[in-house]
């Protein structure tokens, strides 16, 4: 419960300040426009020279667009931002703020930071997705909200875990700044369904970087595609990297020489 009062005050104290630059919104929308614009008029040429790619109709893969907004926007919100602090604080020496605090340091650092307008992404998003799901007008039952829902929701712990690992490794290397900005290129590979590129690229958006479980699996579960081997994969992955993120996390710890050191 303390973890939960502290991630709200931090999410209302961060909603507060954004409202400070509400210009921002505008520069957001505008950036969302024209991002949505350029990927809709890929995929409309990609679909003047033929009727599927890779398996995937043009819905299905608007539906893949949809949720590769919407996780971008998750990220760019509440993940990277708290993630380039945290980097900051290690490199600077300034982490012992926040281990200072009665509370758990990983939660702590993980809920610091928010930005409001980024969720303009997750708003366009999800409208694609339904656009996507008017044009497919497939029946949209429980077990598909559910299976959509949690993959979501896995797919975005996945992320984190991710982050959290990339950005620990600043307890012992100095220089890691091209390590996330190489995460930002892999992650636009998730524009697409993993199933289009060779098996080498596969794997890797799939079990290196989990781009394929963030945006591919949820679309997978809108589009019907979803098994429960594939669902289950996804939660066993989820729990695995929870884990790995935590131990990373400890152990990068008892490295840390701060400005009280």
């Amino acid at each position: 419960m303390r973890g939960l009062r502290i991630a709200f005050n931090y999410l209302r104290i961060e909603i507060m300040n954004e409202f400070q630059y509400r210009a921002n919104l505008f520069i957001q929308v505008l950036q969302t426009f024209i991002a949505l614009a350029t990927g809709l008029i890929g995929l409309g040429l990609i679909f003047t020279q033929t009727s599927e790619l890779g398996g995937w109709s043009k819905p299905e893969l608007l539906a893949v667009m949809g949720i590769f907004v919407m996780m971008g926007g998750v990220i760019r919100a509440a993940i990277q931002p708290n993630m380039e602090r945290l980097m900051e604080d290690i490199q600077e020496g300034t982490l012992d703020f926040a281990l200072t605090k009665p509370a758990d340091a990983q939660l702590f650092v993980s809920v610091r930071e928010f930005r409001l307008w980024q969720l303009v992404d997750v708003v366009t998003g999800m409208i694609v997705i339904i656009v996507a799901l008017v044009q497919l007008s497939l029946p949209v039952n429980i077990w598909t909200l559910l299976g959509f829902v949690t993959a979501l929701i896995m797919g975005a712990v996945m992320l984190y875990c991710f982050w959290l690992i990339i950005t620990s490794t600043a307890f012992w290397f100095v220089r890691i700044n091209e390590i996330a900005d190489l995460f930002t290129g892999l992650y636009a590979a998730g524009r697409w369904p993993v199933d289009i590129y060779p098996n080498w690229l596969r794997y890797g958006l799939t079990f290196l970087v989990p781009v394929a479980f963030a945006v591919t699996v949820p679309a997978e579960a809108l589009t019907g595609r979803l098994t429960l081997q594939t669902w289950l994969g996804a939660l066993a992955l989820t729990m695995l990297l929870f884990a790995l993120a935590r131990t990373v996390w400890v152990i990068g710890l008892r490295n840390y020489s701060g400005a009280s050191a």
